[in-house]
């Protein structure tokens, strides 16, 4: 991955700021939007939606794109930029701003804004490789099956259990006291854990996992986890880790540049966001096919 192509102040920027991003943190978006246009000429759209984000990428000319945002933003526009068939010739920058920034960090982007600014202006291109599945989605950093829990899990998200104070009563006003009540939360309370429990500890699961046509794990293996992550230039490293029995099984490492995983319904956590169920599914590792500004050596 060289790093080969230095910007110009004198390049134009079409500055496109992720509406969550200004409201989490409306004083970092400031700070990015004065350093950028202190230093650049500069178009700043402010969308309200996806809708408006995809029309100012669509529309954005000879401009270079910025995305003020946080790591879903990212992953949003170069989903755009590939599914346009424009990712290849287009050289993205991004300022991170919210809650959500590990992905752009991994990436060799600073999460300051006042740097990510500052690479922005005088920062040089970094060919990434891209993960393209069969369904064109894309992947910019490491995917995993089965996804990474929620830790709130599923009792964390029960309206009627959240409701509940510390001593069984709602915040339902004087009508919390009545016996019917009372009643129907203790049978929600009885019910519920049942449920979080059997949902928050699924067996292993038992899939076909094969690299570049060949079979490194079959059905006949429970696994715990599979992990795909970009390795060295135009390959996918892959890691199989093995349901143990007694000792802990040692993973099963491969790499190559199609991924193919199938068997039962599955789910698959990349880039922080959870995809499926699906039956099968198949990675292509695209070498270089997109280009991130980062910091440059000096």
């Amino acid at each position: 991955m060289a790093e080969v192509v230095t910007f110009a102040t004198s390049d134009q920027l079409l500055v496109v700021i992720d509406p969550v991003a200004l409201r989490t943190d409306g004083e970092s978006v400031r700070i990015a939007k004065d350093v950028l246009s202190a230093g650049a000429a500069t178009k700043v759209c402010l969308p309200e939606g996806p809708e408006e984000f995809a029309r100012a990428l669509a529309r954005r000319g000879s401009r270079r794109p910025v995305v003020v945002g946080d790591d879903r933003a990212l992953l949003r526009a170069v989903s755009l930029l590939h599914r346009r068939r424009e990712l290849a010739e287009c050289v993205l920058s991004v300022v991170p701003v919210g809650a959500a920034l590990s992905l752009a960090g991994s990436l060799g982007v600073p999460t300051g804004a006042v740097a990510a600014a500052r690479a922005v202006l005088d920062g040089v291109e970094r060919r990434l490789d891209l993960l393209v599945d069969d369904s064109d989605g894309v992947v910019l950093g490491a995917l995993r099956i089965p996804p990474i829990r929620d830790p709130a899990g599923p009792a964390g998200r029960n309206g009627a259990d959240g409701a509940l104070g510390a001593n069984g009563a709602t915040a339902a006003g004087p009508g919390a006291g009545r016996s019917w009540l009372r009643t129907c939360q203790s049978l929600v309370r009885t019910l519920a854990p049942s449920r979080a429990t059997s949902a928050a500890a699924p067996g292993p699961s038992r899939l076909r996992v094969e690299i570049d046509g060949t079979t490194l794990v079959d059905l006949d293996q429970p696994l715990e986890a599979v992990s795909v992550a970009p390795g060295a230039t135009g390959v996918a490293e892959v890691e199989v880790r093995p349901a143990s029995v007694g000792a802990e099984a040692s993973p099963l490492l491969a790499e190559g540049r199609t991924v193919t995983v199938s068997g039962a319904h599955f789910r698959y956590r990349a880039d922080g966001v959870v995809s499926g169920p699906v039956r099968t599914r198949t990675w292509v590792v695209r070498e270089g096919a997109w280009g991130l500004t980062v910091p440059g050596a000096g």
